[in-house]
């Protein structure tokens, strides 16, 4: 770890949401994989800009091939894996843009840690638990894995051979086997407009 560097202040998330006229906050969606978090994202994410909001998704794609490119699926990999997207979110967040990140991030430490470092710069934090029974999941495995992972093919796997530790206290709970991507996204969009997060679209 780097001693030898000194922070160096500028402009404050408030200043920066006067500017802008839009304030920043992190939507993490977190649920199993096959849950419909991408899914769900990708159109919460097409929606805000539709509306003329800045906003920007965080999933697998962007940053497993990328940032998170030398991490693997072992407990302490995946520790790091979401320290990393959080300190991410939140610098997209302080910018004033709505940092949505779709994740497994199975174990609730991590997502703690997630919430704490954005409410240390009282920036907010909106977790999304997308519920689904683990059954639906391996219906729905557009990627095959849940089938791997029966096989034994891919070890520490979410919901077979790994945990996952449900949010306790989530501010949204969608249960995607019931609930359409658009209506999740209402739900979302909802909340946001209730807390003052956004105006009304």
């Amino acid at each position: 770890m780097a001693t030898n560097i000194t922070w160096h202040p500028g402009l404050t998330h408030d200043e920066r949401s006067k500017f802008r006229g839009q304030g920043g906050l992190t939507i993490w969606l977190t649920g199993l994989s096959a849950s419909g978090k991408s899914t769900i994202a990708t159109a919460l994410e097409q929606h805000l800009l539709h509306n003329g909001l800045a906003a920007y998704r965080l999933d697998g794609d962007n940053i497993r091939f990328g940032l998170n490119k030398d991490l693997g699926f072992s407990e302490k990999d995946r520790n790091e894996n979401i320290r990393r997207i959080a300190e991410v979110s939140k610098l997209f967040a302080d910018s004033t843009t709505i940092s949505i990140t779709s994740f497994i991030s199975p174990y609730r430490a991590d997502r703690d840690q997630a919430r704490a470092l954005h409410d240390k710069d009282n920036i907010p934090f909106v977790e999304v638990y997308v519920d689904v029974p683990v059954e639906v999941a391996e219906q729905r495995d557009p990627k095959g894995l849940y089938k791997k992972a029966r096989a034994g093919l891919i070890p520490e796997f979410t919901g077979i051979s790994a945990p996952y530790e449900e949010p306790l206290n989530p501010e949204i709970h969608l249960h995607s086997d019931k609930t359409s991507v658009e209506e999740s996204v209402q739900v979302i969009v909802d909340y946001l407009v209730e807390k003052g997060y956004i105006k009304a679209l």
